[in-house]
């Protein structure tokens, strides 16, 4: 077992114990705002859909039932603007932290083989290179990045920590250089719905690929969108090429959806409403907690987009962590997401109205 547990780092968030422990001490109680997880109830429709399907004895498939691919499909086209999809240009996935983790290896990367991700980042990025036993670095822009033996360029808009958005001119210009290196471009575009001051753009969008899908690939997720990620549902779109084997592969693996989950998902992806929903929801406490981080010193930089606040006091990101955790408030701290987070924190909107407000009375 070293084998394989010696190839990654230290799990992250162990790190926050000691500091979550100060802060539930507070009179108050604990405002948990460090992972992001969805506090919010799963919408009636999706629930009663998952109930629908609860009698589901046999095996589910890999690909998903012919209605969950026309639900992404038409939720590709109808949200993202992307044109002619079909069931061969989609692939559900057991939630997007799995494939994020196993992507690398189901590609058959190894030894050799680079992959490269922002230099603030969403950890499983490099975790999944370090499981493949592929090298890994980050970029600041990738079109600066050597492209030879460079297998896996990811990008994130939203970002995850930082909130940042890439514009469609930047959108362009980096599936433009990736395929005229032959690299292969998996866009995480998991927080896209969640825009606040800027309109994030998919990949998948004419505007961006000219109107064809070779080499490029969308992850998307119903976690945060839809508060499901207690069902792990999501999904991939892009390149039939790339989706038709790693279709092939994780059949074997029997990495499937569960059949409830999948008929879940058909719900979600063909409600418009709840999203609008969970987005004011989410918009009111970002506009509190926002506020209340500025009077209390912190700078907020980009932020435009996704469930979180990338916040400093200029200082190192523990000694924020520990001065927050002092009042009660559980945040993430910024060199999670790579060395240049070392004075930032991140800050999840994810905790209820009664937890925010707590929140920002201690602020």
């Amino acid at each position: 077992m070293s084998a394989v547990s010696d190839r990654l780092p230290a799990f992250p968030w162990d790190k926050l114990t000691p500091f979550k422990a100060t802060a539930a001490a507070h009179p108050d109680g604990i405002v948990d705002l460090s992972v992001g997880t969805p506090v919010d109830p799963v919408p009636e429709l999706i629930q009663k859909a998952l109930v629908g399907a609860a009698d589901s004895p046999g095996y589910p498939t890999v690909w998903g039932t012919p209605e969950l691919r026309d639900a992404i499909t038409g939720w590709v086209e109808r949200r993202l603007g992307a044109r002619d999809v079909t069931h061969r240009h989609v692939l559900p996935i057991v939630g997007s932290k799995e494939l994020v983790a196993w992507l690398p290896t189901q590609l058959g990367l190894g030894p050799g083989d680079r992959v490269a991700y922002p230099r603030l980042a969403y950890p499983t990025y490099e975790v999944g290179a370090r499981l493949a036993r592929a090298e890994y670095e980050v970029y600041d822009d990738p079109t600066d990045l050597d492209p030879e033996g460079l297998k896996l360029l990811w990008l994130n808009s939203p970002s995850n920590p930082t909130g940042k958005v890439l514009s469609k001119a930047d959108l362009t210009r980096i599936v433009a250089w990736a395929r005229e290196h032959g690299v292969l471009l998996f866009s995480d575009e998991c927080y896209l719905e969640l825009g606040w001051e800027a309109d994030p753009v998919s990949v998948l969008h004419p505007d961006v690929n000219g109107g064809s899908y070779d080499g490029i690939v969308s992850v998307h997720s119903l976690s945060k969108r839809s508060n499901l990620a207690g069902y792990r549902a999501a999904f991939l779109a892009g390149d039939p090429a790339v989706l038709g084997p790693l279709l092939e592969i994780r059949k074997h693996g029997g990495m499937m959806t569960s059949a409830p989950t999948q008929a879940a998902v058909v719900a979600a992806l063909s409600d418009d409403d709840h999203v609008r929903v969970q987005r004011e929801r989410y918009a009111s406490r970002r506009a509190l907690l926002r506020e209340a981080l500025l009077s209390h010193g912190f700078r907020i930089e980009h932020s435009e987009a996704s469930l979180y606040l990338w916040a400093t006091r200029g200082e190192s990101c523990w000694d924020t962590v520990a001065h927050l955790a002092e009042r009660g408030i559980l945040v993430a701290p910024g060199d999670f997401y790579g060395s240049a987070g070392a004075e930032f924190v991140r800050v999840a909107l994810t905790a209820t109205d009664e937890r925010v407000a707590a929140a920002v009375r201690r602020l």
